[in-house]
């Protein structure tokens, strides 16, 4: 039995006492080119520095602008910031200190709605200064009130808008994935560098108090080296992922919304609402399960860690056999089955399943050599392994908050602005799971597995031969 080492004896605290204590302590937080957009759709905007960035003091109301009011920028950003439904009713009960000023959409009918509930909120609050929306997100960065800007819009805008909004001094909470492709991502995390400005991925989970509990016990070395974390996003629907969003028949191309504008990188092709309303189907947008439901697992799971890596290697595959039996050819280019599996330089590796065809999924494990974590919704269970059961207690943590909530992400950003600290779902999360993101795609688009070496950002195969990061208008998408 000479394996069992006795360790934490020198100070006289076992682990259960240690464990106890720690039950006690606050949650931790974590600290933590692109092809050429037509000179119509971005034009130039000046390189000089930003301004640098403040820390706004608690009593200081932070002005926020929202880019893109769809689905997720409308319901999850502006009526949380506003704390307002569509009836007037509380949303939640944070207390941001924050307004929403302004809106921009180059969708008519979705620049209207926000119109209106901006409007009510600022009646509701007796400001007097009056809301404004904008087809152009540009004139909206112009503006040198707002503080922050919330980004919502399809994916292949978030870089663009990202590094304009840092550019012109505006804090950035940037829906997930953080990029459509991995090489202007690095771009936006250069941005957050050079500016100093916050960077908050919009991925609520990275505020779920669980994973940092968990990243507690793994740099305090409770569970030993880590070995395997596991996790899935799983669902089934009939009628096929993401045609649940309705075609809405006032979106009209030269009347109530500029196609070519909303576009931008992505190589021309002729208008189509399909693609409009259900873009996540289809490969020149987004890059399906991947990019919509695994960011979800992976950003937690890095963050779970205490110190999240750059992969090393990830490999990925595929397929989209169910929906093209049960809907056709035309319906997607996305998998509706993915499975991610991915090596960090630690030797710790991650496996990650999505599916829109069956909804059984993983039970959510981070295991070490000497312990194993059990996550299920609020709950914690550190369980030891059996030759380390005399040395390691078992020990659960119940009601773990804050839960799952898009409210308590965006207070966790907010509070960082004001505190100058790093927010949960920061820079260096976030660059770290759009790497394994973009990886995932080529490896399955291109059937290779593939290593990356993140001081040269180099991606090759096992062979050593080098690939370039796919990018707009690569595979025909």
């Amino acid at each position: 039995m000479k394996h069992r080492r006795k360790r934490y004896q020198a100070t006289g605290t076992s682990r259960r006492e240690f464990l106890k204590k720690s039950a006690l302590a606050a949650t931790a937080v974590m600290a933590g080119c692109s092809p050429k957009v037509a000179e119509e759709v971005t034009r130039e905007r000046p390189q000089a520095a930003p301004p640098p960035p403040s820390v706004l003091g608690a009593n200081e109301r932070i002005n926020v602008g929202f880019i893109g009011v769809g689905g997720q920028g409308y319901y999850a950003h502006l009526q949380s910031v506003i704390n307002r439904n569509d009836e007037g009713e509380k949303r939640h009960d944070y207390v941001y200190n924050a307004a929403g000023v302004a809106a921009a959409d180059v969708f008519s009918k979705r620049r209207d709605r926000a119109f209106a509930a901006l409007d009510a909120a600022r009646a509701a609050e007796g400001r007097t200064a009056p809301v404004q929306v904008y087809e152009d997100y540009r004139e909206l960065l112009d503006r040198q009130d707002i503080d922050v800007v919330f980004i919502g819009t399809v994916d292949h805008w978030h870089a663009q808008i990202a590094i304009d909004a840092l550019e012109s001094g505006k804090h950035v909470y940037c829906e997930k994935p953080m990029t459509r492709y991995l090489d202007e991502a690095f771009r936006v995390y250069e941005a957050v560098k050079r500016t100093g400005l916050k960077f908050q991925i919009g991925s609520q989970y990275c505020t779920e108090g669980k994973w940092h509990r968990a990243a507690e016990l793994i740099r305090a070395g409770r569970i030993g080296p880590l070995v395997l974390a596991q996790d899935s996003y799983t669902r089934n629907t009939p009628e096929g992922e993401w045609n649940y969003y309705q075609i809405e028949p006032e979106l009209q191309p030269g009347v109530t919304i500029d196609w070519k504008k909303w576009l931008g990188p992505v190589p021309e092709r002729p208008f189509n609402p399909e693609h409009y309303h259900r873009w996540r189907k289809y490969y020149p947008y987004c890059c399906g399960i991947l990019g919509d439901l695994l960011a979800h697992r992976i950003h937690p799971l890095l963050i779970a860690t205490g110190n999240p890596e750059f992969p090393r290697r990830v490999a990925c595959l595929g397929t989209r056999r169910v929906t093209l039996d049960m809907l056709g050819p035309d319906d997607r280019d996305v998998t509706d089955n993915t499975q991610v599996i991915v090596e960090f330089p630690s030797g710790y590796s991650m496996l990650v399943i999505g599916s829109t065809v069956n909804e059984q999924g993983l039970g959510q494990v981070i295991r070490g050599h000497e312990a194993t974590l059990y996550f299920s919704g609020n709950t914690l269970e550190l369980r030891p392994e059996r030759p380390y059961a005399d040395l390691i207690d078992p020990e659960r943590f119940d009601n773990i908050e804050p839960g799952v909530e898009v409210p308590a992400h965006i207070l966790d950003f907010f509070d960082s602005i004001r505190n100058d600290r790093e927010p949960n779902g920061n820079i260096e999360v976030a660059i770290r799971a759009q790497t394994i993101i973009s990886l995932a795609e080529m490896s399955e688009r291109l059937g290779e597995m593939l290593y990356f070496d993140e001081h040269t950002r180099k991606i090759t195969n096992g062979s050593g031969k080098e690939f370039a990061p796919i990018t707009y208008g690569t595979l025909d998408a």
